[in-house]
């Protein structure tokens, strides 16, 4: 399950398709680790973006936050790190 916080960020419908694209992998990754939440608030402060995200599952909880001068950057950024800790903890699951 995805949560999204969008706090100040006006995010069209078209961004929200597309952030859900990056996600797929880690959707499928945390979907076969079980017990699953995704918590992701991003806000603006000033010219920059600060997306923080936390996940728990069964494996164990992580939470990172970044800032980016631009959302997209900072999104994808957040998808790459979430699916490779997710990969990380199923490996270690094994």
């Amino acid at each position: 399950m995805i949560q999204l916080d969008s706090g100040n960020v006006l995010l069209k419908p078209s961004h929200r398709r597309q952030l859900m694209t990056w996600l797929k992998r880690a959707l499928r990754i945390g979907q076969r680790l079980g017990d699953f939440i995704l918590h992701i608030s991003m806000k603006r402060i000033g010219r920059a973006y600060d997306v923080s995200f936390s996940v728990h599952d069964s494996a164990g909880d992580f939470r990172y936050r970044m800032k980016r001068h631009d959302w997209r950057d900072a999104f994808r950024d957040l998808a790459r790190m979430i699916a490779v800790k997710l990969h990380g903890q199923r490996l270690g699951m094994v």
